[in-house]
């Protein structure tokens, strides 16, 4: 049976990149990206705000037990939204909570130097430079606040040496390193490296600013909150289908995704396998991307796995144009409130109503953690 036009599946499942694979691939470093190391200041005056900071998986800076008392440790800790978890971006470049400033005991330089709480006094010890790689650097000791080996919820947060990496990247409240990235997008370069440590150089998040612009009100419509919902939700289902930004073309190239039209197949018969961020197949699919986009990507199919920003394009295209087997594109479903499930629906409707439960959960699984990153709730309607 030939599917919709609407469809970027086939009517029966296709090889598919289980989350055990793809995560072994990226530890066995089949395919491994390291976030970059390089630091530069970011601006004191864009980071300035109150709210949570947010880091390595998504747990919040916390002032343990809402203590007030001088050297009270602050720890990473599941988000909750109190006030131990508010935290100022004061003019100065401390970090303030409950009236207290982030502190590097005795003014220490060590690696391994612990991090709390103590009277605001304007010394250097209390002050943090957001870096546009999302660490925060305290420039008298020229170390980086670091999540203690890559501790969970619970523990006391240190200084140590800078090294770019995800446990040292933090989201500080409406700015620098989170709260909004380039252009206005509501994720930062640092969420964008935080969700996908190990992703191919080939994604990088210029080319995903740069697609922006052709879909001005993706991630843009609705409240704070639904904005940041839609990113997860789009970062999520492409978390999904490319093992974490780690595969550009679909595994098993030798599907025929040519459908009688007129126009044919002319890059040949298996030349329109997935590709891309949502592993955009079908020759409909690429002739109907390509005319929206002024890209001739039905003679050129590659160009998808080629050009960065062309590649996150034609994702963006489908997000707003396909519905798979549902009424609702995956735009419509993170705007109008029908949840997270029919943008499951839309990308590969052969997940739902018991078709493969697994892969279905792995995508809430992803969509949770990346809102998570981005200090919202998930909503509801999860699944499909």
């Amino acid at each position: 049976m030939k599917p919709t036009r609407q469809s970027q599946r086939r009517p029966h499942p296709r090889t598919r990149i289980r989350p055990t694979l793809h995560r072994l691939a990226a530890m066995l470093g089949a395919v491994v990206l390291l976030t970059g190391i390089g630091i530069g200041t970011a601006s004191l005056a864009q980071a300035a705000g109150t709210g949570q900071i947010t880091g390595y998986q998504g747990l919040c800076l916390d002032d343990r037990s809402a203590s007030t008392a001088q050297y009270n440790p602050v720890q990473v800790y599941t988000c909750n939204g109190s006030g131990a978890q508010q935290w100022t971006v004061a003019s100065n470049g401390s970090l303030q909570v409950l009236g207290m400033c982030l502190d590097v005991y005795a003014a220490g330089t060590a690696n391994g130097t612990k991090v709390d709480l103590y009277s605001c006094n304007g010394t250097a010890a209390q002050v943090w430079q957001p870096q546009s790689n999302g660490a925060l650097l305290n420039p008298n000791s020229g170390k980086c606040l670091d999540d203690t080996g890559w501790g969970g919820a619970g523990t006391q947060v240190q200084i140590w040496d800078c090294a770019g990496s995800a446990n040292q990247s933090w989201t500080l409240p409406n700015g620098s390193g989170g709260g909004g990235g380039t252009g206005g997008f509501v994720v930062s370069q640092a969420q964008f490296n935080q969700m996908f440590p190990n992703r191919n150089s080939f994604y990088t998040y210029s080319g995903l600013v740069a697609a922006l612009s052709a879909y001005p009100a993706f991630a843009t419509t609705g409240s704070a909150t639904v904005q940041k919902q839609e990113a997860a939700a789009f970062l999520a289902n492409v978390d999904h289908e490319t093992g974490g930004l780690v595969y550009i073309n679909e595994i098993d190239q030798s599907g025929n995704y040519c459908a009688s039209e007129s126009y044919g197949c002319p890059a040949g018969t298996y030349a329109y396998y997935g590709r891309g961020p949502l592993q955009l197949s079908w020759n409909f699919n690429y002739y109907a991307a390509g005319n929206a986009l002024g890209i001739d990507l039905l003679h050129n199919p590659n160009l998808v796995a080629t050009d960065s920003a062309t590649s996150w394009k034609t994702a963006i295209w489908y997000w707003f144009t396909g519905t798979g087997n549902g009424s609702l594109t995956s735009h419509q479903a993170m705007t109008t409130g029908a949840g997270f499930g029919a943008t499951i629906r839309a990308i590969n409707d052969i997940e739902c109503n018991g078709g493969n439960t697994g892969e279905m959960q792995d995508r809430v699984n992803d969509y949770e953690s990346f809102t998570s990153i981005l200090g919202v709730t998930a909503g509801g309607n999860l699944t499909c």
